[in-house]
């Protein structure tokens, strides 16, 4: 065979080759069906994904609010009395605390703190009162929610006695002065010389249990 016909072979072969990627890359149309059958699936697991978000996202409540309790990151300070006893005073500086009260949204309260701050020193046992009164025509149960600024200083404010362990009701018209005992851990770091403690009062009327209206009613 000569050169001449080898070649021409070898270029036909090549040719072929070359036709038959190409038939091997063009993708067959795709029915109606199928394309459904892909969206219908695709769909599936994107729903699966939101439900998955959403249920991570309600897990993230308590998961945080147990890792603030623990930590006292983001200002959030314990709802358990603390107890007063062998602490030692640490009379070389002094703190000064600052009381902020507000109410949320909706709440007819009148709410303030009778003392702006206090200074003491890390150990010793400070009291403040609180002021509220009712002036709506109707009976309402509170919550306050407190909180502490900075937020790493929560670990060192110890509270022995508060109106934010528990509801605090008034019925309508009503006033009240309500205590708060704490002290400052002498552990507190000494670059921290203000706090700010603040109160928020919710009205929770209607989301207490029957209880609880019960005993305020025959109070």
């Amino acid at each position: 065979m000569s050169k001449q016909s080898e070649s021409k072979h070898t270029t036909e072969k090549s040719s072929a080759a070359f036709e038959s990627e190409r038939a091997s890359d063009v993708q067959i149309p795709k029915t109606r069906a199928q394309m459904a059958a892909e969206n219908a699936k695709t769909a599936k697991k994107l729903v699966f994904v939101v439900i998955g978000m959403l249920g991570f996202s309600f897990a993230l409540v308590p998961l945080y609010d147990v890792f603030c309790d623990l930590t006292g990151i983001n200002g959030k300070p314990s709802n358990e009395a603390a107890v007063y006893e062998s602490v030692v005073i640490d009379e070389s500086r002094t703190v000064k605390v600052e009381f902020i009260t507000r109410t949320h949204s909706g709440m007819a309260w009148e709410f303030e703190a009778r003392t702006a701050d206090i200074r003491l020193h890390p150990g010793e046992m400070g009291e403040v009162e609180f002021y509220v009164r009712n002036p709506s025509d109707r009976d309402i149960i509170a919550q306050a929610i407190p909180s502490i600024s900075p937020g790493t200083a929560a670990l060192y404010v110890n509270k022995t006695e508060c109106f934010c362990f528990k509801h605090q009701p008034l019925k309508a018209g009503e006033e009240a002065l309500m205590p708060m005992k704490f002290y400052v851990d002498p552990q507190l770091p000494k670059d921290i010389t203000v706090l700010t403690l603040q109160y928020t009062l919710y009205d929770i009327s209607a989301t207490v249990k029957p209880a609880a209206v019960v005993a305020m009613n025959n109070s």
